[in-house]
């Protein structure tokens, strides 16, 4: 099992990030700590969406959260005018939200293996955010 580093603050920010996703009904949801692998942030969202239209949503579903939420508003926004692949810069968290197609071709999961990764919300009742094993 992997030692979970990242700030509590970035978790608490990405779990409520991933649960904004979740809602919408985003799909293939992942965390990882990145806070031993970058100097520049803790933790990296990562999100599908069905559609331009389904990854604009999301996202806007993200900032909408962690604004009402939590009071923080993104650093930098990127890809928004395509919405094939947003980004959304917290400092501590980044949100990246992708077209399936992107997601595939980039894939951030297979670049940042050795990153700890913890349990995300996946649409549906019930869901939680806690460390994998």
């Amino acid at each position: 099992m992997r030692t979970i580093t990242a700030e509590h603050d970035a978790v608490a920010a990405g779990s409520a990030a991933a649960a904004a996703i979740a809602d919408k009904k985003g799909l293939d949801i992942r965390l990882l700590d990145m806070s031993e692998l970058l100097v520049v942030t803790d933790l990296f969202v990562i999100a599908t969406g069905t559609s331009n239209r389904h990854v604009k949503t999301l996202t806007e579903a993200v900032e909408d959260a962690l604004r009402e939420d939590l009071g923080r508003k993104p650093l930098r926004r990127e890809g928004e005018h395509h919405a094939r692949w947003v980004l959304l810069d917290y400092g501590d968290i980044v949100v990246h939200v992708f077209d399936p197609e992107n997601r595939d071709y980039y894939d951030l999961e297979r670049l940042w293996a050795d990153a700890p990764r913890l349990t995300a919300p996946q649409p549906g009742p019930g869901a939680g955010v806690a460390a994998d094993a």
